[in-house]
Order: C-alpha cells, then structure tokens, then sequence
C-alpha cells in the first residue's frame, strides 16, 4: 500500500498562504520520495485564511462589495458549498482591511461584516460560520447589526454613528429585522477566544491596544461597551458568556443573533474534513509562521498535532520560526520540526526567500517521511 502523508499547514501570515506553502513542500518532498502519496489540506482556525481553507477543500469563490471597517466600499471574498457559507472578518472588516494599515480605533466598525452576512443569506446559504479573527474595531458588534437591518438609535431617533465613538450615544434598539432576516438561518463565530464583553478581560483591555486604543483610554471604551450592552443585553445574558468579547464584542453582538460558539480550528476542520484525511494517512506535517507558546493555546497547528498523534501518527512541523523547545514540541505531538529563520541565517532571508527554503526544506521532509513511516509500520528505507 502506498505509504500516504496529510501536508496541513496553516499560512506563514504575511508571506505565504497555507495553500501555497503545500505547494513548495510538496515540490521538495517529490523530489527525495517521489513514492509517497500527499494529501493537500490548507488548514485556518477562524482568522486569515479561513476563506482559502475552504476554498481549497472545495467551496465556491463568491464576491460581495462591503462597507470597509472606515466606511469605504471593499470587494471580498467569500466561500460557499452547499448551502454552507463560510465568511472572514479580517478581510472585510478587519487589521488588514483599514486603508494604509492606519489604525481608526475609535470610529472602524463591522458594517461591512452585517453586509456580508446579508449576501451569504442573499444567495441561499442556511448555515454561516464566521471566522472572528484579526478585528479592526471595539463597536460590540454594533455595525455588523445595523449591516443587518437592526435600528440602533439615539435619542433624536437617528442612527447611531460607527465604531466605539457611536456606543454612548446609544439609546434605544430594535434587533428584530436582523432577526428576521436570520430567521432559519444557523450562525456559527468561529474563533478560540474565551473572554467577556467587559471588564479587565473584556474586549477593551484585553484587545483594544492591538486596534489602537490608548491604555489611558481602556476604562473609558470598556464603560461605552458597558453602556452599550445595558441597552442591546439588559438581562445581561449575553455579555459575560465564554466569547462575547472576540474581535472587539463582534462575539456578542452574533450571540444576540443566536448565533453558537466553537473553537475556530474545529469549526474549519470539520469544513475541510481533516480527520478523514488522517485516517487514511501514515504521517501527518503542520505548521505556520511562527510556532510559539500561542500555537500551544488551541490553533490550528497545534490541532492537528494532537489529532495525529492520537492516533499514532510521525507529526513534523514546518515554520518561519519556532520558539519553543523541544519538550515543549514533544509535548505538543510533534516529533521534529524545521525552522526556516535557522536554515537561512536571518529573519530577512526567511522572508525573502521562504518559497525555495520550503523546497529545500521539503527535501529533507521526504527524507524523515520515509524513515519515520518506516519505523511506524516496522520497515526500513
């Protein structure tokens, strides 16, 4: 029988799509043990790269034109099968979305995520995973509801303005257009973020710095999201649930839409049907830009690991870095794992050239395939 290796990366972010570093290992690895079958499964967790998961597992490209996160029109993708609609805050409304890279703190907002929405329900989607990772915005989710019909208002009866700035003034709501518009519909925020709306690890302190704000202001933002929820949540069901407070309270606002929380790696693993594809295989290699101690705390790399070995599997990892040691490593399942900042002498490098250092890389993978998959059936090279 053929020997079979599962290549599941995540994205190297900001240089290579998880698809593509598939592509240039799998030009390595066919280069030292052309005899083995690879099976290509680009993996995500909720972030960047959700949508290209799924495209790669076979889900249609759709295009939307949005509201950006500072209120310009935005052409996105999205991804569907099947009825199933898989969308991605950090592309329409998120860090990488803000025109420039220029951060707006106190006015971004996820509009452009309730448009979205709006045209995944448009189109016939009856179940909509959303990957929360990469948030531009602290809004509580409030432009998302508005994108979806909701009536936020002051109290001259005007619409609320966008972002954190647009939260006091809040005074009034009415969700039930949105919920209409939702009525048979399955929302799912994928994402692995635990944290309430409020408090020291709510939404302001804990993400607001990373979106711009200020640490002088944190106290101030989280009592705006306060206000916000009195008037959105005033039986205070939602805001301390495990979530609520992921990419600046877009979790609480789908919990008021009904929608599920599940861990973003599960969610896109199901999507893109990794555990059937472990079962069919004898070795199994991860990885992502960087392997750290966040890898450890539920994403994607990490996931697969685990997976593979539970069941027995040779797990290698490939990454722009790795800062973890190796009991750390062993701990996490992962028998050896290639650093490409070390293979080439400097971040730089790495960078520059990441795509022929995964091929060679790749070489020295086909290599360590053979030989571990060897050991693990009780033959040799």
């Amino acid at each position: 029988m053929t020997p079979t290796v599962l290549l599941a990366p995540d994205k190297f972010k900001g240089t290579l799509t998880a698809a593509r570093v598939v592509d240039f290992l799998r030009r390595g690895i066919a280069e030292t043990a052309p005899e083995l079958r690879l099976l290509s499964c680009p993996i995500a967790d909720g972030g960047d790269g959700t949508v290209d998961a799924a495209l790669a597992a076979g889900f249609t490209a759709q295009a939307a034109t949005i509201t950006g996160p500072t209120g310009s029109s935005r052409p996105v993708r999205w991804a569907l099968r099947d009825e199933v609609a898989v969308l991605e805050l950090a592309e329409s409304v998120g860090l990488q979305a803000l025109p420039g890279g220029e951060l707006a703190p106190r006015t971004a907002s996820t509009r452009g995520l309730g448009d979205l929405v709006r045209a995944a329900v448009d189109a016939g989607a009856r179940t909509i995973i959303v990957g929360l990772g990469g948030s531009a915005s602290t809004d509580a989710g409030t432009g998302l509801l508005q994108g979806l019909g909701a009536q936020l208002l002051t109290a001259d009866g005007t619409d609320i303005g966008p972002g954190l700035d647009g939260l006091g003034a809040l005074v009034s709501a009415d969700l039930a257009p949105a919920l209409d518009l939702l009525d048979g519909v399955t929302l799912i925020a994928a994402n692995d973020v635990t944290n309430p709306l409020l408090g020291p690890d709510g939404a302001a302190a804990v993400y607001g710095p990373q979106k711009g704000v200020a640490a002088a202001e944190i106290d101030v933002a989280d009592a705006q999201l306060a206000a916000a929820a009195d008037v959105l949540d005033p039986d205070r069901t939602h805001r301390d649930q495990p979530g609520a407070g992921a990419a600046g309270g877009t979790g609480f606002a789908l919990f008021l839409l009904g929608a599920a929380q599940r861990s973003g790696a599960d969610a896109v693993f199901e999507l893109v049907g990794v555990d059937a594809l472990l079962a069919e295989a004898d070795a199994v290699v991860t990885g992502e830009g960087k392997l750290d101690v966040q890898t450890l705390q539920g994403k994607g790399p990490a996931e697969v690991a685990r997976r593979g070995h539970e069941r027995g599997l040779p797990v290698a990892a490939v990454a722009g870095a790795v800062t973890l040691d190796p009991q750390q490593l062993e701990q996490a399942g992962i028998g050896v794992a290639w650093d490409l900042t070390s293979r080439a002498g400097s971040t730089r490098r790495a960078l520059e050239e990441g795509e022929q250092l995964l091929v060679e890389v790749g070489r020295d993978l086909g290599i360590w395939l053979l030989e571990s998959i060897g050991h693990a059936t009780g033959e040799s090279r």
